[in-house]
Protein backbone atom coordinates (compact mmCIF):
# COMPACT_ATOMS: atom_id res chain seq x y z
CA UNK A 1 0.00 0.00 0.00
CA UNK A 2 1.44 3.68 -1.45
CA UNK A 3 2.22 5.96 1.40
CA UNK A 4 -0.61 8.65 1.59
CA UNK A 5 1.63 11.96 1.32
CA UNK A 6 0.87 15.93 0.80
CA UNK A 7 1.25 16.09 -2.42
CA UNK A 8 3.00 19.45 -2.35
CA UNK A 9 6.55 21.03 -2.19
CA UNK A 10 5.54 24.63 -1.05
CA UNK A 11 6.15 24.48 2.85
CA UNK A 12 7.91 27.63 2.81
CA UNK A 13 5.47 29.52 0.70
CA UNK A 14 3.07 29.45 3.98
CA UNK A 15 5.79 29.52 6.48
CA UNK A 16 5.44 33.06 7.44
CA UNK A 17 7.42 35.82 9.30
CA UNK A 18 5.18 34.74 12.83
CA UNK A 19 6.18 31.27 12.07
CA UNK A 20 9.58 32.22 11.67
CA UNK A 21 9.57 34.04 14.63
CA UNK A 22 7.58 31.33 16.71
CA UNK A 23 10.33 28.88 15.65
CA UNK A 24 13.43 30.93 16.19
CA UNK A 25 11.83 31.70 20.34
CA UNK A 26 11.20 28.23 20.59
CA UNK A 27 14.71 27.35 19.80
CA UNK A 28 15.89 29.45 22.49
CA UNK A 29 13.07 28.15 25.22
CA UNK A 30 10.40 30.86 25.25
CA UNK A 31 6.89 30.60 24.19
CA UNK A 32 3.66 32.82 23.89
CA UNK A 33 5.96 35.58 22.73
CA UNK A 34 4.07 39.34 21.73
CA UNK A 35 4.39 43.35 21.78
CA UNK A 36 8.15 44.07 21.93
CA UNK A 37 9.49 40.49 21.52
CA UNK A 38 7.44 39.89 17.73
CA UNK A 39 9.01 44.15 16.94
CA UNK A 40 12.60 42.97 17.90
CA UNK A 41 12.36 39.29 16.69
CA UNK A 42 11.32 41.22 13.14
CA UNK A 43 13.74 43.84 13.34
CA UNK A 44 16.93 41.23 14.35
CA UNK A 45 15.39 39.68 11.13
CA UNK A 46 16.04 42.02 9.04
CA UNK A 47 19.61 42.73 10.42
CA UNK A 48 20.29 39.10 9.61
CA UNK A 49 19.48 39.83 6.20
CA UNK A 50 21.48 42.96 5.79
CA UNK A 51 24.58 40.31 6.98
CA UNK A 52 23.87 38.05 4.79
CA UNK A 53 23.98 41.11 1.90
CA UNK A 54 27.75 41.54 3.36
CA UNK A 55 28.48 37.65 2.93
CA UNK A 56 27.46 38.43 -0.79
CA UNK A 57 24.42 35.77 0.08
CA UNK A 58 21.65 37.03 -2.39
CA UNK A 59 22.36 34.69 -5.43
CA UNK A 60 18.52 34.10 -5.48
CA UNK A 61 18.51 37.95 -5.79
CA UNK A 62 20.49 38.27 -9.11
CA UNK A 63 18.76 40.08 -11.99
CA UNK A 64 19.24 41.79 -15.11
CA UNK A 65 18.84 44.96 -17.07
CA UNK A 66 19.66 47.79 -19.45
CA UNK A 67 20.48 50.70 -19.23
CA UNK A 68 20.07 53.44 -22.37
CA UNK A 69 22.87 55.20 -23.33
CA UNK A 70 22.72 59.57 -22.95
CA UNK A 71 25.04 61.62 -25.05
CA UNK A 72 27.99 63.18 -22.62
CA UNK A 73 26.61 61.74 -19.41
CA UNK A 74 28.80 59.07 -17.88
CA UNK A 75 26.76 58.69 -14.59
CA UNK A 76 23.75 56.84 -13.97
CA UNK A 77 22.05 56.48 -10.99
CA UNK A 78 19.45 53.95 -9.44
CA UNK A 79 17.83 54.94 -6.61
CA UNK A 80 16.38 52.50 -3.53
CA UNK A 81 13.27 52.97 -3.60
CA UNK A 82 11.12 55.60 -5.12
CA UNK A 83 10.88 57.71 -2.27
CA UNK A 84 14.25 58.47 -2.45
CA UNK A 85 14.29 60.27 -5.86
CA UNK A 86 14.75 63.63 -5.13
CA UNK A 87 12.04 66.44 -6.05
CA UNK A 88 12.23 67.12 -9.57
CA UNK A 89 13.99 64.27 -10.29
CA UNK A 90 13.23 61.66 -12.95
CA UNK A 91 15.05 58.53 -13.02
CA UNK A 92 15.60 56.63 -16.19
CA UNK A 93 12.60 55.12 -17.69
CA UNK A 94 14.93 51.34 -17.73
CA UNK A 95 16.33 52.07 -13.69
CA UNK A 96 15.41 49.56 -11.19
CA UNK A 97 15.14 50.16 -7.12
CA UNK A 98 16.61 48.42 -4.72
CA UNK A 99 19.90 47.72 -6.30
CA UNK A 100 22.43 46.41 -4.23
CA UNK A 101 25.50 46.40 -6.24
CA UNK A 102 26.18 45.76 -9.90
CA UNK A 103 28.26 42.75 -10.55
CA UNK A 104 28.81 42.12 -14.07
CA UNK A 105 28.02 45.07 -17.31
CA UNK A 106 28.64 44.68 -20.73
CA UNK A 107 28.48 47.38 -23.74
CA UNK A 108 25.85 46.30 -26.50
CA UNK A 109 26.02 47.60 -29.60
CA UNK A 110 23.27 48.24 -32.37
CA UNK A 111 23.70 44.52 -33.35
CA UNK A 112 22.46 43.09 -29.86
CA UNK A 113 26.29 41.86 -29.45
CA UNK A 114 27.94 42.61 -26.07
CA UNK A 115 31.45 43.65 -24.98
CA UNK A 116 32.05 42.94 -21.62
CA UNK A 117 33.29 46.20 -19.62
CA UNK A 118 35.81 45.74 -16.68
CA UNK A 119 34.66 46.99 -13.51
CA UNK A 120 36.83 49.63 -11.48
CA UNK A 121 37.55 51.08 -8.25
CA UNK A 122 37.67 54.75 -7.12
CA UNK A 123 41.13 54.67 -7.17
CA UNK A 124 41.31 53.20 -10.61
CA UNK A 125 38.53 55.34 -12.21
CA UNK A 126 40.59 59.14 -10.36
CA UNK A 127 43.49 57.62 -12.04
CA UNK A 128 42.00 58.34 -15.34
CA UNK A 129 43.38 61.77 -16.26
CA UNK A 130 40.58 62.87 -18.99
CA UNK A 131 37.10 61.62 -17.75
CA UNK A 132 35.30 63.62 -20.65
CA UNK A 133 36.81 61.35 -23.13
CA UNK A 134 33.95 60.31 -25.41
CA UNK A 135 33.69 56.50 -27.15
CA UNK A 136 32.51 53.38 -26.37
CA UNK A 137 32.57 52.61 -22.51
CA UNK A 138 35.27 50.01 -21.61
CA UNK A 139 34.98 50.01 -17.69
CA UNK A 140 32.87 51.11 -15.23
CA UNK A 141 32.73 51.85 -11.57
CA UNK A 142 30.26 51.11 -8.52
CA UNK A 143 29.70 53.75 -5.80
CA UNK A 144 27.03 53.09 -3.19
CA UNK A 145 24.88 55.30 -1.18
CA UNK A 146 22.67 54.74 1.78
CA UNK A 147 19.97 55.78 -0.45
CA UNK A 148 21.47 54.74 -4.00
CA UNK A 149 23.98 53.05 -6.16
CA UNK A 150 25.50 54.71 -9.74
CA UNK A 151 27.44 53.44 -12.38
CA UNK A 152 30.28 55.48 -13.85
CA UNK A 153 31.18 54.52 -17.40
CA UNK A 154 34.21 55.56 -18.57
CA UNK A 155 34.22 56.56 -21.51
CA UNK A 156 31.66 58.96 -21.63
CA UNK A 157 29.45 57.88 -24.20
CA UNK A 158 29.24 60.08 -27.21
CA UNK A 159 26.96 60.27 -29.81
CA UNK A 160 27.84 57.03 -31.58
CA UNK A 161 26.93 55.64 -28.50
CA UNK A 162 23.71 57.66 -27.59
CA UNK A 163 20.50 55.07 -27.54
CA UNK A 164 22.36 51.64 -27.68
CA UNK A 165 22.70 49.93 -23.80
CA UNK A 166 24.43 48.75 -21.04
CA UNK A 167 23.59 45.21 -20.46
CA UNK A 168 24.20 44.44 -16.53
CA UNK A 169 23.66 42.34 -13.95
CA UNK A 170 22.88 43.57 -10.17
CA UNK A 171 22.47 42.05 -6.61
CA UNK A 172 18.91 43.03 -5.59
CA UNK A 173 18.64 43.89 -1.93
CA UNK A 174 16.54 41.01 0.23
CA UNK A 175 13.34 42.08 1.03
CA UNK A 176 12.44 43.76 4.68
CA UNK A 177 10.67 41.20 6.94
CA UNK A 178 7.49 43.68 6.77
CA UNK A 179 4.18 42.33 8.33
CA UNK A 180 4.22 39.01 10.58
CA UNK A 181 2.06 37.97 7.82
CA UNK A 182 4.20 37.99 5.29
CA UNK A 183 6.58 35.44 3.54
CA UNK A 184 10.07 35.94 4.03
CA UNK A 185 11.97 36.55 0.53
CA UNK A 186 13.91 33.37 1.34
CA UNK A 187 14.36 30.40 -0.98
CA UNK A 188 13.11 26.51 0.60
CA UNK A 189 16.94 25.55 1.19
CA UNK A 190 18.13 28.99 3.38
CA UNK A 191 14.69 28.53 5.55
CA UNK A 192 17.28 26.80 8.38
CA UNK A 193 19.90 28.89 7.68
CA UNK A 194 16.98 31.81 8.54
CA UNK A 195 16.27 30.27 11.45
CA UNK A 196 19.30 29.35 12.84
CA UNK A 197 20.76 32.73 12.57
CA UNK A 198 17.84 34.41 14.30
CA UNK A 199 17.60 32.06 17.04
CA UNK A 200 21.36 33.20 16.92
CA UNK A 201 20.41 36.80 17.23
CA UNK A 202 18.01 36.40 19.51
CA UNK A 203 19.79 34.33 22.50
CA UNK A 204 22.34 37.35 22.22
CA UNK A 205 19.64 39.53 23.87
CA UNK A 206 17.01 36.77 25.57
CA UNK A 207 19.66 33.48 26.44
CA UNK A 208 22.93 34.10 26.16
CA UNK A 209 24.13 30.89 27.93
CA UNK A 210 22.98 29.32 24.57
CA UNK A 211 24.80 32.03 22.41
CA UNK A 212 28.04 29.49 21.61
CA UNK A 213 26.15 26.46 20.52
CA UNK A 214 23.71 28.87 18.18
CA UNK A 215 26.11 30.19 17.06
CA UNK A 216 27.67 27.07 15.62
CA UNK A 217 25.00 25.69 14.35
CA UNK A 218 24.02 28.94 12.50
CA UNK A 219 27.53 28.49 10.68
CA UNK A 220 27.44 25.42 10.08
CA UNK A 221 23.84 25.76 8.40
CA UNK A 222 25.14 28.59 6.50
CA UNK A 223 27.70 26.51 5.23
CA UNK A 224 25.01 23.61 3.85
CA UNK A 225 23.23 26.06 2.66
CA UNK A 226 25.79 27.65 0.33
CA UNK A 227 27.05 24.41 -0.80
CA UNK A 228 23.40 23.52 -1.93
CA UNK A 229 23.55 26.80 -3.56
CA UNK A 230 26.49 25.45 -5.48
CA UNK A 231 28.57 28.58 -4.58
CA UNK A 232 30.51 30.20 -1.53
CA UNK A 233 31.12 33.65 -2.52
CA UNK A 234 29.99 36.08 -4.77
CA UNK A 235 32.86 37.09 -7.00
CA UNK A 236 32.50 38.17 -10.41
CA UNK A 237 35.88 38.06 -12.67
CA UNK A 238 36.13 40.55 -15.71
CA UNK A 239 39.23 40.57 -17.46
CA UNK A 240 40.11 43.94 -19.37
CA UNK A 241 38.71 44.43 -22.30
CA UNK A 242 39.85 46.72 -25.52
CA UNK A 243 38.03 47.59 -28.39
CA UNK A 244 38.75 48.90 -31.78
CA UNK A 245 36.37 49.91 -34.62
CA UNK A 246 33.07 49.20 -32.75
Amino acid sequence: MANTTSGTATFEKGFSIADIVEEAYERIGIQGVSGYQLKGARRSLNILFQEWANRGLHYWEIANNNLTLVNGQSVYTMFRSNDDVPQGVTPDATAVFGVEDVLEASFRNSDNIDFPLTKINRSEYQSFSNKSDKGVPTQYYVQRFIDKVTITLYLTPGTNEAGKKINYYYAKRIQDAGDYTNDADVPYRFVPCMLAGLSYYLAIKFAPERVQVLKMLYEDELQRALQEDGSSSSSFITPKTYYEGL
